[in-house]
């Protein structure tokens, strides 16, 4: 199953360092209940478009790993991972993202398929919102304006072998 797990740069260094993220890890992927959301909003959402979702979800929990770490880039990261189906658990839960899961296998470096990284150009964008999205998250308007500009930002796409090229210049 394809997963989108959020990172930072610090992640993806340990990533690098280390050749794998411990389990268990929080992701976010095409799961029964994010199908099921979009069913009712797109129905004619296909595959791609869900998994786009699911990589949305990553970057936008990305944010919260930023504010935990003041010294990290303001850039988000989310890494797209190949893992067995079995070790994939949706989060059945109401009060979280339709595609959220957890992952109980640990995340080797070769099950990365890909690392979507900000540009230099959302950095600004990207501070502002992990100020804010705590209160985005609890409702507010005006923080979730400031959020949205932040995920106005595309996601550069890196493959595996570019990732360490891609930290070195940050």
């Amino acid at each position: 199953m394809r997963v989108y797990l959020p990172a930072t740069t610090t992640v993806l260094r340990g990533l690098l360092d280390e050749g794998r993220l411990a389990a268990p890890q929080t992701v976010f992927a095409v799961t029964p209940r994010l199908r099921d959301f979009y069913a009712l909003s797109d129905a004619g959402a296909d595959t791609e478009e869900l998994e786009y979702a699911a990589l949305l979800a990553a970057a936008r929990a990305s944010l919260r790993l930023i504010d935990l770490d003041p010294l990290v880039p303001r850039r988000r990261v989310v890494l797209a991972a190949d893992v067995p189906d079995a070790a994939v658990s949706p989060m059945d839960d109401p009060h979280v993202d339709p595609g959220a899961a957890r992952v109980e296998y640990g995340i080797r470096l070769q099950d990365v398929a890909s690392a979507h990284i900000d540009g230099p150009g959302a950095e600004d964008d990207v501070r502002a919102a992990v100020n804010v999205v705590l209160e985005a998250d609890l409702g507010s308007d005006d923080a979730q304006f400031v959020v949205d500009q932040a995920e106005g930002h595309e996601l550069a796409w890196y493959a595996t072998q570019e990732i360490g090229p891609a930290l070195e210049l940050l």
